[in-house]
């Protein structure tokens, strides 16, 4: 791969990653949720979970979820109530992750760590969109005289560090606007929206149509 076929995809990458999305809306209402800290382990386990999806993706998955109605639909509906069921449960939450300077303080422990990680990859794996993104992509930038498995961890790596930077950079946004969610009745108005934005998220899942439907 040229310098500048990688910075092409590069330039894919980061604008996907700014676009907000399911994992991008997670981040933030993590943010506020738990804090900026923790937060971001939801983000670095949505990275692991494209590196997942970008392995299923090469392993030739993609074609079979796009040509099979199938195994589409079963991943549609995974993926589309596994947004609503966190979007229901943002909805409800009162919680607010600025109210305490010592993250230390906070509930949840280890525990509490690894639900958000696994929350990240979820979202991840379960999002038709992002296999079909891969499936659609990769073939573009793969050189056939290097090694796949090279390419595969440079082009995954690539999009996954874009990922995670754009999550930084939103979760640092909620940091800067953590004045605002000083009042408790904005940390609720809050949650119902991004609640709600997650419901919907998941709901505009189910529209995704099948190459084989």
């Amino acid at each position: 791969m040229t310098w500048s076929n990688w910075l092409v995809f590069a330039g894919i990458s980061i604008f996907m990653a700014f676009t907000p999305g399911p994992a991008v809306l997670l981040a933030v209402s993590n943010s506020v949720s738990v804090g900026p800290g923790r937060a971001m382990l939801g983000s670095l386990g949505n990275a692991l979970g494209l590196f997942l999806v970008s392995a299923v993706a090469m392993a030739g998955l993609g074609v079979v979820l796009s040509t099979s109605a199938a195994a589409f639909l079963t991943l549609k509906l995974a993926g589309a109530g596994y947004l609503v069921y966190l979007g229901i449960k943002q909805w409800r939450s009162g919680a607010n992750g600025f109210a305490d300077a010592d993250q230390a303080q906070q509930p949840g422990g280890m525990r509490g760590s690894l639900k958000l990680f696994l929350n990240g990859v979820t979202v991840a794996v379960t999002n038709p969109k992002a296999i079909l993104f891969f499936t659609a992509l990769f073939p573009q930038f793969l050189v056939a005289d290097v090694p796949a498995t090279e390419q595969f961890l440079v082009l995954t790596a690539t999009f996954a560090g874009c990922t995670v930077l754009s999550h930084v950079f939103y979760v640092l946004l909620a940091r800067g606007l953590k004045r605002s969610f000083a009042d408790a009745r904005r940390v609720r108005l809050f949650n119902r929206i991004s609640g709600g934005a997650l419901v919907v998220l998941g709901l505009g899942l189910l529209r995704l149509r099948s190459k084989a439907a």
